[in-house]
């Protein structure tokens, strides 16, 4: 009996302790789920603070908003930034994303054409706009540059560059706020959703890139296209406003004199028509319109003959 007493308390002893064990994981769970809720979007992104750096790079993936043009012309108009790189994806076969970026930017403001450069390319990735970029930062002797990117993706790019960087340049970023992604509630917003989702595995993808991968130099540039300032690509490839030509008058042909032409053109056509209506038909017509010819009778004639005798 006291056996089986004992066995009972056992089992109950054991139960505690699984109870105890399994609330133990729920309130871990609840605790890391808290965590990942409210801080993990915030692990994606990179604020830093600065005054002024000479160099910013605008990377690709802009939306239609245009908000990277938007966060860098206030920046560069409140002497922020003195440079800007602003790289694009080709698009069309000669056009590419930083065309339409750049005519976009240069409207934001009045800056200097000299101080903006196009970088146009064919990177599916952010690794490869580092391997485009990159030597011809280190060929201008850039020391700090600030990364324009998507919010979420800023620890991403930062650390890419950085590692392929080595030392120098050293590398910022910034949150430019945009509405597609909010770090302390991206959990109740599908757009929030979709990008910490999409960051996290490129995050983690990162680091699979860049293992083995060396730092990159001046020398290493494999750029096949120039990078090059407005101004310069305005001095080789002159601007033309096709708009503007348009709205060039052409001469139009006088409407008064065409109208008195119409008229005049009228009474010609009424005589051919009223000339085409007394001329005969056939030649019966014309023999039947001549006189006719009345015959000579003999007996006058023979009358005439005898009075004379």
């Amino acid at each position: 009996m006291s056996r089986i007493l004992m066995k009972d308390r056992n089992i109950r002893k054991n139960r505690k302790k699984i109870f105890g064990v399994l609330a133990i994981a729920f309130v871990f769970l609840v605790v890391l789920f808290y965590v990942t809720v409210a801080k993990s979007g915030f692990w994606l992104v990179q604020n830093d603070e600065f005054t002024h750096v000479k160099w910013a790079v605008l990377l690709d993936g802009q939306t239609a908003d245009l908000e990277r043009d938007d966060f860098a012309a206030k920046l560069m108009s409140e002497g922020k930034i003195d440079s800007i790189v602003i790289l694009g994806r080709r698009v069309y076969r000669d056009k590419s994303n930083a065309d339409f970026y750049a005519e976009d930017f240069m409207r934001l403001g009045k800056f200097d054409s000299s101080a903006v450069f196009l970088a146009r390319h064919d990177d599916p990735s952010t690794i490869s706009e580092a391997y485009t970029v990159i030597p011809w930062l280190k060929l201008h002797k850039a020391d700090t540059v600030l990364l324009i990117t998507a919010a979420p993706a800023t620890k991403r790019a930062v650390r890419i560059f950085s590692e392929l960087s080595g030392e120098s340049p050293v590398y910022l970023s910034v949150d430019i706020q945009h509405h597609q992604y909010y770090a302390d509630s991206w959990i109740f917003n599908r757009e929030s959703r979709k990008n910490w989702l999409h960051e996290w595995a490129a995050l983690a993808h990162s680091h699979w890139d860049l293992l083995g991968t060396d730092t990159l130099e001046a020398a290493d540039q494999t750029y096949d296209k120039r990078i090059r300032n407005l101004k310069a690509e305005a001095e080789d490839e002159p601007f033309i406003d096709l708009s503007a030509l348009q709205k060039k008058e052409i001469p139009e042909p006088a409407k008064d004199t065409v109208a008195k032409d119409s008229v005049t053109a009228k009474p010609d056509s009424a005589k051919a028509d009223t000339s085409k209506a007394d001329a005969p038909k056939d030649k019966g017509d014309s023999a039947k319109s001549a006189p006719e010819k009345k015959p000579v009778a003999k007996a006058d004639s023979a009358n005439k003959d005898s009075a004379n005798k």
